[in-house]
């Protein structure tokens, strides 16, 4: 396996991170701003500042096709930045929401975007010709509190939403005059707006950080807050699912998670890094880290710190300063997103965190 790009690009907490479709303009989420980094050579320079948020950007995705880049933050707003030749152009959003604006997805159409928020809402924003502006239209029941995560369904109707009601649900996002009719599948035919596809809970009613749509659609993966990750096949419309199959591990929550083919699901969280899980509805287990950490070697290499621990708490009285992790990222991995795709799989993916550090991984 090749080894990850590293690329550290600050020492603040990055919340969310996207790359352009052909892989050169990278944007980050840094407090209240988005930085724009251009690539030179193999490294990102920093090309422009997105300010126009006077809280802290809790989102930012990058429309492949158009290169539209959406913002949403904590002060309740949402900006489409579009590119002109006098550098970025924002447009404010109507997002009619009275709390903090959480994370924001473009749907594959590129036609509208989706923000969870604190309102216990989800606004579904479209572009309105006639005013020349970004409306919404809100997702609400049967919400009961903050809406921490979604993702879209390839046919950019369906989206799913995971909130702190330890919930993950999938609502049909069907604009008229905006979309066009999805074709039926195991979530429903007919799908009027806020329809409710699906509900679904963890064992433990645990917050969900992160749900993803396997590549064809036709399942459901979500990770919690009590180190659990689920994946749910849906039947058909109205009847309950084939299965339902959910995995606790032993590693602290998971954060983010992306489905790398039908039947490898890529996660990563507090533990600092990205663990591979395959399966499929028979069960799924946890095939490993995707850090070769798990050399020979590595045992003698412990003992032997444990042995240099007592030796130096011995002569100076005090243990060694190991405080630098032996993974790549310093700290928690708070955003996963596919980098390089094909012939339906994802072949390298992107993790950004805490640690201020974007890094680039080959599967």
């Amino acid at each position: 396996m090749a080894p990850p790009e590293v690329h550290h690009l600050f020492h603040h907490p990055i919340a969310d991170h996207s790359f352009s479709a052909d892989r050169q303009t990278l944007a980050v989420a840094r407090e209240n701003n988005v930085d724009v980094y251009q690539k030179t050579g193999s490294k990102f320079q920093l090309k422009d500042e997105l300010t126009g948020h006077d809280k802290t950007v809790t989102g930012v995705d990058i429309a492949p096709n158009s290169g539209k880049i959406v913002t949403c933050s904590q002060d309740r707003n949402a900006y489409v930045w579009e590119p002109s030749p006098q550098g970025w152009k924002p447009t404010l959003v109507l997002l009619r929401i009275n709390r903090a604006a959480t994370c924001v997805r473009w749907a594959p159409s590129e036609t509208k975007f989706a923000v969870g928020s604190g309102a216990r809402l989800i606004p579904v924003c479209y572009f309105e010709e006639e005013d020349n502006w970004w409306v919404s239209k809100h997702l609400k029941k049967p919400i009961r509190s903050t809406i921490t995560t979604v993702a879209w369904h390839p046919n950019s109707v369906l989206l799913a939403a995971g909130s702190t009601d330890g919930h993950a649900r999938v609502f049909s996002s069907f604009v008229k005059g905006v979309d066009a009719r999805p074709e039926p599948s195991a979530w429903g035919e007919r799908l009027p707006f806020n329809t409710v596809c699906g509900e679904f809970m963890n064992n433990t009613a645990g917050w969900i950080h992160s749900v993803a749509f396997s590549p064809s659609g036709n399942a459901l993966a979500f990770a919690a807050h009590d180190s659990s990750l689920t994946v749910v096949y849906p039947s058909a419309p109205e009847q309950p699912p084939r299965a339902v199959v959910s995995i606790t591990t032993q590693l602290l929550p998971f954060k983010s998670l992306i489905w790398s083919s039908e039947d490898e699901i890529i996660a990563a969280g507090f533990d600092c890094e990205a663990y591979r899980l395959q399966g499929g509805e028979q069960g799924w287990q946890l095939a490993g880290s995707l850090e070769s950490k798990g050399r020979p070697g590595i045992q003698d290499h412990r003992e032997e710190s444990a042995m240099n621990m007592f030796k130096h708490m011995d002569l100076k009285g005090k243990a060694t300063d190991d405080t630098k992790l032996k993974t790549v990222h310093q700290n928690t991995i708070s955003t996963l997103r596919a980098f390089e795709e094909g012939a339906g799989t994802v072949r390298k993916i992107s993790t950004s965190g805490v640690d201020g550090r974007v890094v680039v991984w080959t599967l």
